[in-house]
């Protein structure tokens, strides 16, 4: 069952990506699209902690330092990865700082001792596989000038880490995710909140906020499903699931933009559908 839930909750959080997919494609701002985005997702966290009974851990600390830790690593990890496409290819920057996966995948397999068999290890391979090729693009240059693009995705590595590994750790200390996801995308609204110079037109900016909102909504979704996979699965299997959701993003845009795949982002989605027939048996 839980694997299941691992797979919806990729599913959902690429929906999210998508959205925001939509909204490059129409012009949208990116700033307000995070703050749609953060807003709406905080609201469904803030719902789900008082539904399950749990909006009374907001009194314990414990619940903000690790809100905080993992806030920190959701809103800087975006920021630092849209930088980084500034100076270098997406098709190196997207694959790279998914590798974040693999931190989580090695402190849930050594750390907290989670069994890996032959078969899961092959499978978990082909999925990171799938996450490399999709954003294969064959006219992008990838040729690296600057410098600072290799400290920005170094950062955005272990800023996604802290996201996606911090609900492992919290896990384990028997912390409920919603609180802890509703502190961490209040935290994170609150960091877009900051004025920024921005030449966005009033069309942009509400196509981005309107489409953020939407996103937020499958961002909550997808990452409490994720939550409820490391509760009740295996980290090191859940993680690598959850890492293909980028695949959703390619799928709608195969589907409604027409956008055509190279042989190698083919082959991503065979890798993603082997690898989680491998993971099954």
């Amino acid at each position: 069952m839980w694997l299941i839930t691992a797979i919806s909750s990729a599913l959902l959080f690429g929906l999210a990506g998508w959205w925001m997919k939509v909204s490059q494609m129409r012009g949208g701002s990116t700033r307000t699209l995070l703050l749609g985005l953060y807003a709406s997702g905080m609201l469904g966290f803030g719902i789900h902690a008082a539904l399950e009974g749990t909006w009374g851990w907001l009194a314990e600390p414990r619940v903000w330092i690790a809100g905080l830790i993992i806030g920190a690593g959701s809103a800087w990890g975006n920021a630092l990865f849209m930088k980084a496409l500034h100076y270098g290819p997406a098709s190196l920057t997207s694959p790279l700082t998914n590798m974040n996966i693999i931190l989580v995948i090695a402190a849930a397999t050594w750390w907290y001792q989670e069994p890996l068999s032959m078969a899961q290890a092959t499978g978990i391979s082909m999925l990171l596989l799938a996450v490399i090729f999709i954003a294969h693009k064959k006219k992008e240059p990838l040729t690296i000038t600057e410098k600072r693009w290799f400290i920005l995705v170094g950062i955005a590595i272990l800023m996604f880490a802290l996201r996606n590994g911090g609900l492992k750790v919290t896990d384990e200390l028997g912390l409920p995710s919603a609180p802890i996801l509703f502190i961490a995308y209040a935290l994170s609204l609150c960091w877009f909140l900051i004025p920024k110079r921005t030449t966005a037109s009033r069309a942009a900016e509400q196509t981005g906020l309107r489409l953020g909102i939407v996103a937020g909504l499958f961002s909550y979704g997808g990452l409490q499903l994720y939550a409820a996979a490391l509760a009740t699965g295996q980290a090191n299997i859940a993680a690598p699931i959850f890492a293909t959701n980028s695949l959703v993003v390619a799928a709608g845009a195969i589907i409604f933009y027409k956008e055509k795949l190279t042989f190698v982002q083919w082959a991503a989605f065979a890798f993603m559908i082997l690898g989680l027939i491998v993971i099954r048996l």
